[in-house]
Order: C-alpha cells, then structure tokens, then sequence
C-alpha cells in the first residue's frame, strides 16, 4: 500500500504491528468482556465487582516487555468497554478504578511507562455504555434490554459526557497515539466528536467505528464477512486487522480456548503483506497478569516475526505478478518475498508465470538457501520457458510456522 497521512499520524503506517490489551472489572469473574450484556444481568447486580477488582500484580513494563518480545510496536488499551467501568480518574462518572480496592489510575501508570520507553499508546472507547443513565438503552447489540428504574435517557447528554470524556483522556495523559472507538449501535454521526481528538492529538490515528469515518478500517476476527480482505491482492486504504490470542473472549476468560500459533502467523502474515497493520490481543486476568499461555503464544509469534519482519516492513504488495493464489508476495528494491500464508500442500512451489531465475533465495525462517530452477518440468512441458520454481522446501519441518521466501535479483534484472 502506497499511502501517507503526510503528517503525525504516518507513525502508524510504519510501527504496523500492535498489542490490543481489553482489561477492566470483567477479569474479576474471568467470563467475557461482555459479561453484563451476554449473562442478561441486571446492572445492579454487576456494579458491586468493581469491590473485588484489586489488580496489586500490575507492572506496564512487563507488558510493553512482552509486547516487544512479540514483536509489537505500539499498545492500544481498554479506558471504557460496553460497561461503562473506566480505568481512568474520571471526574464524569464514580464507576472507575479510583473507586475500587486499587484505587489508582491504571491508565495513568500505563501511559507514564508508554512514555519513558517512547512507546505508542492508543485508546480504545466503547460508545455503548450500560451503566451511565443518560445512554439510551434499547436492546440494540451490547445494550442493556431497556432503560432501568432511575435512568433518564437522553443521546444528546450523553454524547456531551462522551465529549467531556475524550477531553479529559486527550489532555491528562500526555502525547495520544490513537484512539479506538466501538460500539456506535446508536449509529450517530458526529464529526464533532473527532475534532476533539484531531485538536488536542495531532498525532492520533482515528479507527472507523467512531461518529465519523476516521483514518482506518477495522476487520476483526474471521474477516471472511470483510471482501477486501481476502479478495484484494493489496489494500487500498488503511487498515489495522484485529484479533485475540483467545477465540471465545477478548477480556481474561478463566478456561480460554486458544488459537493456534500457525493460525495466528498465516493471519498475521495475510494482513501485513497486503499492507495493513495487526492489532493482536491480550486479555490480563484480575491481578494485572497476562496468562502464560498468552505469553507463550506471543513469545513465539515474536521468534517468527523477528526472522521475517523484513519482508512486510517497509515493502509493497505485489501479489498480482504470480497467478498462485497460494501465496502472497511483497517487494522492496531488488528483493522479492514469497509469503506461503497458507499450509504448502507439496515441497515445491511455483511462481507462475515469472521465469526469471534470481541470483539467490533464502528462506528466512533458517538463513538457509533454496533451491531454485526454471527448468520444463512434466507438469510446465507446453510452456516455451520454465516457470520460477521454488523446490525441496522443508515443509515437514515448518508445518508450524508461516515460511517467507526472499529472492534477491540483479538490481538491473527486471522481474519478470
């Protein structure tokens, strides 16, 4: 993908890998981040865990520390999700993490340490809100089934408090990076909101989930319900791709169901090198600790990575010049990736219909040479040249682990 903002926010077309953190009063219980919503409680009868939220275990370094291993360059933190809990001092609402048993400003911690190690904070806002009084309740997708006794709803105080909300989390934690917004069930269209953003954070990335169409889309999950992600070779707009590590939840959930490694790097893989970015996330438990099968997890998507980040950093897709549909391939100066994002079904691979031979190959997962021929074979005989192939790739070997391929050409050679 070809495209700059030409201004702060560029940052985000070049850190490209994330760590999504959805952390809040629901770790208490280690259901979902949607408890509320998905258990059908009454909010009287969710409120009182925020007296048994008490996280004495939190340490951001420790976090940006994994994140790092990971191979992630910038955070993007839960301040408020579908609950209306906010895990910031907030002078707009007494339902925040002031008034728990921790009684300190979690998001002030995380952005003091975002600071000093000069890593990128963004913030994630839910729009739905089950607990402040004003937001109209209906029983739209992560409402409540209706307003409760003593609510007073009313879109546009609540939208004011919104506002109020923004201002406080874009003037009281220093330098803003981002800012994730969900749940706009009410469908309200509000640039005004954004403008606080832009005003008071230049730098700041806005998503697409907001009052406005903002700087980047947002496909989640299983993405088949996103064409342009599995029928376009390459992005044309910015994306940011998300997922969990767990495929039941996003916040902590006490028996998780987890991905796999190989499945997360060939999503990891697919988004990258057509050009998006990845937001990955991690769901903390009560304490303030990231489990430690999430740490495995991303600990060894950070092994891979460090080996073939070359190949979706600072390249373009150009998957168009290979009619394989099995692979991905990215390019910068004279150097061609041969992303295989999905499981190889044979030893070798060919590039049809590229003929010319470079003047090495390396697989990036082992430092070790391929090789490479553009030799008639049984199944290319009615061709008048070879067609590049990749042959004897170790794919036993690295039945787990997305291989990349680097093909490096005379820099006159033209690819072809």
């Amino acid at each position: 993908m070809d495209f700059r903002f030409n201004d702060g926010r560029d940052w985000f077309l070049e850190k490209r890998f994330g760590l999504f953190i959805h952390w809040g009063i629901y770790a208490v219980n280690g259901y979902h981040e949607q408890e509320l919503y998905r258990k059908k409680m009454r909010r009287n009868d969710y409120v009182p865990v925020a007296d048994q939220f008490d996280p004495v275990r939190f340490d951001p370094d420790k976090w940006l520390d994994l994140a790092q291993e990971a191979g992630m360059e910038y955070i993007v933190f839960t301040t408020k999700h579908i609950d209306g809990f906010c895990m910031f001092d907030t002078e707009y609402t007494s339902f925040n993490i002031m008034n728990t048993p921790y009684g300190k400003d979690i998001l002030k911690m995380l952005a003091d340490t975002c600071h000093r190690r000069k890593f990128p904070l963004c913030l994630y806002y839910s729009l739905v809100d089950e607990n402040h009084k004003n937001y109209p309740n209906q029983g739209r997708p992560y409402e409540l089934p209706a307003p409760e006794p003593a609510d007073e709803p009313d879109e546009e105080k609540y939208i004011q408090f919104v506002k109020d909300q923004i201002t406080e989390l874009c003037s009281n934690y220093g330098e803003i990076h981002g800012f994730w917004w969900d749940g706009n069930v009410m469908g309200r269209k509000d640039p005004s909101i954004n403008e606080i953003i832009r005003k008071l954070q230049p730098k700041a990335v806005i998503n697409n989930r907001g009052c406005d169409e903002g700087d980047f889309g947002t496909p989640e999950r299983e993405y088949s319900i996103y064409s342009s992600v599995d029928t376009e070779s390459a992005f044309k707009t910015p994306i940011e791709a998300c997922q969990s590590v767990g495929t039941e939840s996003w916040g902590h959930r006490k028996d998780e169901d987890y991905y796999s490694v190989r499945y997360l790097m060939e999503s990891i893989d697919k988004i990258m090198a057509k050009g998006g970015n990845y937001l990955l996330n991690a769901g903390p438990d009560k304490e303030g600790l990231i489990p430690e099968q999430t740490r495995t997890i991303l600990k060894d998507l950070g092994a891979w990575m460090r080996k073939i980040k070359k190949s979706v950093y600072g390249t373009v897709c150009v998957s168009d010049l290979t009619s394989n549909s099995d692979v991905l391939l990215t390019k910068t100066g004279n150097k061609l990736y041969v992303h295989l994002y999905k499981l190889p079904k044979q030893t070798s691979v060919y590039l049809k219909p590229l003929t010319e031979l470079p003047k090495k190959a390396i697989l990036l997962n082992n430092g070790k040479a391929v090789e490479v021929s553009t030799d008639i074979t049984p199944s290319t005989y009615n061709k008048e040249k070879g067609i590049l192939r990749l042959a004897h790739l170790p794919i036993d070997k690295f039945c787990n682990e997305v291989m990349v391929i680097e093909l490096v050409f005379d820099p006159d050679q033209p690819i072809r």
